[in-house]
């Protein structure tokens, strides 16, 4: 999603004109930038906390030629999602989930004589009969 975008769903959200609201939103994102500039933190609730680390130097190596380079410290911007966008996110996985799930196909019915089986269980597609028995007694019995 883009900013104009953003704009636009706002817009039509609330009313407002798209220049209105495209200023609104500018202002709010220069206001972050700044107070991140000047405090190095800034916490939204129930949003996440943007906050400004210093990087330390560091030895890399150029991924084309391999040569060693060093990398001068440097600050960036982290951001820690709060509770509320991290719940929705892990929710988003879950979804995922199911959805693979219901998609799988079944796992493949083997034929399986081991002690206390039905012998109709599903097994993994790389089940084999191992001439050592599972529960680690003797072969024989």
């Amino acid at each position: 999603m883009t900013k104009k975008e953003i704009v636009k769903t706002i817009s039509e959200e609330i009313g407002l004109t798209q220049l209105k609201t495209k200023e609104i939103v500018q202002k709010t994102f220069d206001a972050i930038v700044e107070t991140l500039v000047e405090e190095r933190r800034i916490e939204l609730r129930n949003f996440g906390v943007f906050e400004v680390k210093q990087r330390a130097a560091r030895k890399a190596r150029n991924p084309r030629t391999g040569a060693k380079v060093n990398v001068p410290e440097k600050f960036v911007v982290t951001f820690k999602p709060g509770k509320e966008m991290e719940e929705r996110v892990r929710e988003l996985e879950r979804q995922a989930a199911a959805r693979a799930a219901a998609a799988a196909p079944p796992a493949p019915y083997v034929e399986n004589h081991s002690h206390g089986s039905s012998g109709m269980e599903p097994q993994p597609p790389s089940a084999t009969h191992s001439p050592t028995p599972s529960y680690g007694g003797h072969p024989t019995g």
